[in-house]
């Protein structure tokens, strides 16, 4: 005679059916919860496509010192790219009523960072094609300065060279073999500039 099932037994394994049910949507709705909760990730944003106003340096008509010109320009993905942006329009001249610096044939090879200097490397067609006489050398050279670190703080100073070579000059009077440093005295209006040293 087979003997009849504990009623016991079967309560038990109810019990645990009830509890692995429970468990399980326990974790399921834990998991949803916890999903409905935590934000989405936010994609990257995209690089910028608009246009950045800069401040170009241009000589005045009267000759009598430099004058910022507003000048929109795209937008550059690293430092030494803007930069080179900004030399490129001071090279396209001035849009307004103000004297170009340089000459609009010029040309240069590179613009790079070093730090918080800026290294500007010419080709000879642009120093060949800058007008002689020390004021427009002057105004060339504190053009490209002035502009470059007015816009671009972190660049304390700047560098140039031709073809990768060292300058004493650029036409025979400024001397540049030493990194120079923004002059903002020159800004027409302002006041007197100091002698700059000359060879």
């Amino acid at each position: 005679m087979k003997r009849s099932k504990s009623p016991k037994r079967g309560v038990w394994l109810i019990v645990l059916a009830f509890f692995l049910l429970a468990l399980f949507l326990g974790v399921f709705f834990l998991r949803k919860h916890e999903t409905a909760i935590t934000p989405p990730s936010v994609p990257t944003a995209p690089k910028s496509t608009g246009f950045v106003t800069v401040s170009l340096f241009f000589a005045a008509q009267s000759g009598n010192g430099l004058v910022k010109e507003g000048r929109d320009i795209g937008p550059c993905d690293e430092l030494p790219s803007c930069l080179e942006e900004i030399l490129e329009e001071l090279i396209n001249g001035p849009q307004g009523e103000l004297a170009p610096v340089l000459p609009v044939t010029g040309m240069f090879n590179s613009v790079k960072l070093d730090g918080n200097t800026a290294r500007v490397d010419f080709a000879q067609e642009l120093i060949d094609g800058l007008p002689g006489g020390s004021n427009s050398e002057l105004y060339a050279a504190y053009a490209i300065v002035n502009s470059i670190c007015f816009n671009y703080p972190q660049v304390q100073q700047v560098v140039f060279t031709v073809n990768g070579n060292p300058l004493d000059t650029l036409k025979g009077h400024l001397d540049v073999s030493s990194p120079l440093t923004p002059d903002f005295s020159l800004l027409s209006g302002a006041e007197e500039p100091q002698a700059k040293k000359a060879k």
